[in-house]
């Protein structure tokens, strides 16, 4: 099966001269310099490409490669040496190599115009009860797994993580009050493919020392893999939003059977949508429960998330999008009821284009069916309709947005929860075969525009446009719910036999469109006989 979860790499053979193990093949050129650090980047990246891919070796002391999960966690970096400590609103603590983390990358600083390498020191992390072993296999070459970025964004006192970098191009934000739910990555390549995927990696950063009252901070990355390298540029401004500007200068060192761009990782194990094969007092569990999609046409769709049946791999064709994302649109805790996990108070994620046109191709949303809430199985991410080559060259920069449950703009009734069930009463005599169901689909309140049109007599009706792929629908009925908070449509559906329903259900008032469009597939083997 696809595996889109962090993946254990091993980390480089030995470097040279006391580099650091992990850090990228070094090709030959001019040294980088801070003034032109992104177009220097630039071409190494460019220069790597036409290189021959140099595969991460497997030297990581036997100490650190064989910790385990409660090992690892009991290396802790120390606070009080974080790079620029009392220097500035931001600062950097430093992730120790080992477990599944066995790929160490160069740190580097950017500091007052010139570029200094962030050498391993042991003394900046206590080696606590069971990871003490690890302490005696570490040395001045043994390198970082990664970074997070701290900053005062919840209390003005208390400089908290909102960003991390950590495994392959893997990475997380934190938004004013969220905790760690999905993920992101610098690049997904032959996701969904029978190939399988390949997992790019961020081999080295350039971190620029910020000045003392900035809101934002600037660091750069090298990516490499066997088919592509890449030269990046972040600018991270924490709050509420957090926002996460991309650029990507990308090279292909071989074809690329699918680019996946600005990728997004989460997890969906059950939900309102799904009966639950778990047992489990909690009525919800997910890192996000739906992919939203702003078609370059206007159109908001709305995509429930799933668990299953085996692989699926949905399509969404067209001109690049305005925007799309995953999200974790119920943020009631009653909704959850883990007081643990938080999950009502994980991120949502949105990736806007920026610049130059993106083209046409389509955003692929791609569930497999797992059995636990520590593995991700749902991925989000844009590929390109043209193909990417060996030599080929492209660019891409983009925004990366938290947010709860809804964006700024946004103003149509969104989908609030879907719930399915069959459409029987209990008990009922005669009752239809379990595989009919009762769809049901709640909206939030209407735009002010349109929620109170004015003029003399009565509101235009608000109703309903419904379509399916296949099988048959009757029965749609529309009805306010109580207290204002919305409106309900609710239909039957009778599947094909054999055959899922693709789904697609929309709300309009006096011809014009008042929702979202919710979308979604229906498989029979949902049904439980």
């Amino acid at each position: 099966m696809l595996c889109v979860l962090l993946p254990s790499v091993a980390c480089d053979s030995p470097a040279p001269d006391g580099a650091v193990p992990g850090s990228s093949p070094a090709p030959d050129g001019p040294p980088l310099a801070a003034e032109t650090l992104h177009d220097d980047l630039t071409a190494r990246a460019r220069r790597l490409a036409a290189a021959p891919y140099e595969p991460p070796g497997d030297d990581l002391p036997p100490a650190l490669a064989g910790l385990d999960y409660d090992q690892y966690r009991s290396i802790r970096f120390r606070p009080e040496a974080a790079l620029w400590k009392g220097a500035a609103r931001f600062e950097l603590q430093l992730f120790h190599p080992g477990f599944i983390h066995r790929e160490p990358v160069r740190l580097h600083l950017v500091e007052h115009g010139r570029i200094t390498m962030v050498p391993f020191d042991p003394a900046r992390f206590r080696y606590d009860g069971p990871a003490a072993p690890a302490a005696a296999a570490v040395g001045p070459a043994t390198g970082h797994a990664g970074f997070r970025v701290h900053y005062p964004l919840n209390d003005a006192a208390i400089k908290d993580e909102t960003a991390v970098f950590l495994g392959a191009s893997y990475f997380r934000l934190l938004g004013r009050g969220h905790v760690h739910g999905l993920s992101s990555r610098g690049l997904a390549i032959d996701t969904a493919l029978e190939s399988g995927e390949e997992f790019p990696l961020f081999r080295e950063f350039w971190l620029v020392r910020p000045a003392p009252d900035a809101a934002a901070l600037t660091f750069h990355a090298l990516l490499d893999s066997r088919s592509v390298a890449g030269a990046y540029r972040f600018v991270l401004e924490p709050g509420a939003p957090t926002t996460l500007d991309v650029e990507a200068r990308l090279f292909a060192r071989a074809d690329v059977a699918k680019l996946g761009v600005a990728p997004l990782s989460s997890m969906f194990l059950y939900g309102r949508n799904r009966l639950r094969a778990f047992d489990d007092f909690r009525p919800q569990v997910h890192d996000s429960d739906g992919l939203l999609l702003h078609a370059a046409d206007g159109e908001w769709i709305w995509r429930p998330l799933g668990n299953g049946p085996d692989v699926q791999l949905a399509a969404f064709p067209g001109a690049a999008p305005r925007g799309f994302g995953l999200v974790q649109r119920e943020r009631r805790f009653e909704s959850y009821l883990d007081a643990e996990a938080r999950y009502d108070r994980r991120p949502s994620e949105w990736i806007e284009p920026l610049g130059a046109d993106w083209g046409s191709g389509r955003v692929e949303l791609l569930e497999f069916q797992v059995d636990s809430e520590f593995a991700d199985n749902v991925a989000a991410y844009w590929v390109p309709d043209e193909p990417f080559t060996a030599g080929a060259e492209r660019a891409y920069r983009y925004r990366l947005s938290t947010f709860d449950a809804r964006l700024p703009d946004q103003t149509l009734a969104q989908v609030e929860r879907t719930s399915i069930g069959r459409d029987a009463l209990p008990g009922q005599p005669d009752a239809p075969p379990p595989s009919r169901r009762r769809m049901v689909v709640d909206f939030g309140p209407l735009p002010a525009a349109v929620a109170d049109p004015g003029g003399a007599g009565a509101p235009p009706p608000v109703e309903a446009v419904l379509d399916a792929s296949s099988g048959q629908v009757s029965d749609l009925v529309v009805q306010p719910l109580p207290e204002a908070r919305g409106w309900r449509a609710a239909f039957r559906l009778e599947p094909a036999a054999g055959a899922p329903a693709e789904l697609r259900l929309y709300l309009h008032r006096g011809g014009r469109r008042v929702s979202e469009t919710w979308n979604y597939v229906w498989h029979p083997e949902h049904v439980r006989h």
